[in-house]
C-alpha cells in the first residue's frame, strides 16, 4: 500500500502537523516517498454519529445492501464511527468492509408488546424477562444495549414507562456485570428517574428532562444524546395522534421546550454527544445539521465539534489523531471552529487509510 502524507491544522490542538499514513495507521514520523493527498487546511478525527440506525428505513427493516448504502452516505459526509442504537437486522457483515464506517452495534431494541415501532424490537411479554434479554443482547452486540424506556401507552393515552424500577436495576446491573453499557429511548419525564437511578449509561432524546433529572445525570456522569434534528418531528407526531389528545399535547410541550431542556443539561455539565437518529424518518449523512443544532442550544462551536469528533471518540473508546492510531480523519479547507457550515463540505475523507472524496 502506498504511504500517504497530509499537512493540516489538526484539531482539537489547533497546531499544524505533518501526518503520514502507513498500513492504515497514522505516523508522526516521516515516510519517504509518501504521496501528499491534502495540504493546507484543517483535519478532525473521524466524525461520530452516536445515535444512528444502519439497517432501518422508512418502512422498517431493510436488506443488507440498503444498509450498506446508508453507511456509505454517512461515510461520504465524514461520519467514520457509528454507535448503532438498535437495528433489527444483523449488520455484522458490514463491519468486515474496510470502506464503511466503523459500527458499534447495540443489537435489537428491547421493548414490551405494542410499546414501540412494529418490526424493530424484541418484545418481552413479561418485564421480568428483561435481565435475561439484556444478557442475550450483551453477547450479540458490541458493548451497548438499547432499551425502549418510554412510549405511548394506549390504555392511558400518553407516554408511560415500560419497565419497573426494580427490573431496570437488575437489568442494568446484569449488563454492567457482562461488560456492556446501556442506553434508552426516552421522550417523557416519568421513565427518567428509574433509569438514571438504576445506573444507566446514556439517555437518548431526553426531552422530558427536568431540573432534578438533569442534576441526577450530571452527578452520575450519565451521557445524553439529544438527537435534536429528530425532535423537529415532534409536531408531526402530535398531529398524527388525533385519537390521543393527551399524548399530542405532551409531545407538543416537549418540542416547545426541547432547546431549553438540552441547554440546561449542557450548562449543568452533562456529557452531551451528537447523534442524528438516522434511519426511518431521518436521512443518513445529516450529522453536520445535528452539530449546528447543538451549537444553537448553547454549546460553543468547539464543544459541538468535540461532541461529534474527538470527545465522542474518547467516550466510545476510540482514538483521535495520534501516532499509531487508525487513520480515520476528515479534512476541510476552512476552519470549522469559525463556521460550522464547513462540516458539510469535507475535502478529504480518510478511512482505514484509504482516501475518499474529491
Amino acid at each position: 500500500m502506498t504511504a500517504l502524507h497530509l499537512r493540516a491544522v489538526v484539531l482539537p490542538d489547533g497546531v499544524q502537523q505533518d501526518l503520514w499514513i502507513v498500513d492504515g495507521r497514522i505516523s508522526l514520523e516521516p515516510v519517504a516517498g509518501a504521496e501528499t493527498v491534502f495540504d493546507g487546511g484543517y483535519a478532525l478525527p473521524g466524525l461520530v454519529d452516536a445515535h444512528c440506525h444502519v439497517g432501518i428505513g422508512p418502512d422498517g427493516p431493510v436488506d443488507l445492501d440498503e444498509a450498506a448504502a446508508q453507511a456509505e452516505t454517512d461515510r461520504d459526509a465524514g461520519t467514520l464511527l457509528i454507535r448503532d442504537c438498535g437495528a433489527p437486522i444483523d449488520t455484522r457483515p458490514l463491519q468486515q468492509r474496510s470502506d464503511l464506517p466503523r459500527i458499534i452495534r447495540a443489537g435489537k431494541h428491547l421493548a414490551r408488546p405494542k410499546r414501540y415501532i412494529p418490526k424493530l424490537s424484541d418484545d418481552l411479554d413479561d418485564e421480568t424477562d428483561l435481565p435475561a434479554a439484556v444478557a442475550e443482547q450483551a453477547a450479540y452486540g458490541d458493548g451497548w444495549i438499547k432499551l425502549v424506556g418510554d412510549w405511548i401507552d394506549r390504555s392511558v393515552g400518553d407516554l408511560a414507562p415500560l419497565w419497573s424500577d426494580e427490573v431496570l436495576a437488575e437489568a442494568i446491573s446484569t449488563a454492567h456485570r457482562l461488560g456492556a453499557k446501556v442506553t434508552a429511548h426516552v421522550f417523557g419525564e416519568d421513565a427518567l428517574p428509574g433509569l438514571i437511578n438504576a445506573g444507566i449509561d446514556c439517555i437518548e432524546h431526553g426531552t422530558g428532562l427536568t431540573d432534578r433529572t438533569v442534576e441526577l445525570m450530571a452527578a452520575r456522569g450519565t451521557a445524553l444524546v439529544p438527537t435534536l434534528i429528530n425532535v423537529e418531528n415532534f409536531p408531526s407526531f402530535a398531529a398524527a395522534a388525533t385519537k390521543y389528545p393527551d399524548y399530542a399535547a405532551h409531545m407538543t410541550e416537549l418540542y416547545e421546550r426541547a432547546d431549553a431542556t438540552v441547554a440546561k443539561a449542557v450548562e449543568a455539565g452533562v456529557p452531551v454527544y451528537a447523534g442524528t437518529d438516522a434511519g426511518g424518518g431521518i436521512p443518513h449523512g445529516a450529522l453536520a445539521d445535528e452539530v449546528r443544532a447543538l451549537h444553537r442550544v448553547g454549546m460553543s462551536a468547539e464543544q459541538a465539534l468535540s461532541a461529534a469528533s474527538w470527545g465522542a471518540r474518547e467516550w466510545l473508546g476510540w482514538s483521535g489523531i495520534e501516532h499509531g492510531a487508525p487513520a480515520d480523519l476528515v479534512c476541510y479547507d476552512a476552519d470549522p471552529r469559525k463556521d460550522l457550515a464547513v462540516l458539510g463540505d469535507p475535502k478529504r475523507i480518510v478511512l482505514n487509510g484509504t482516501v475518499f472524496g474529491v
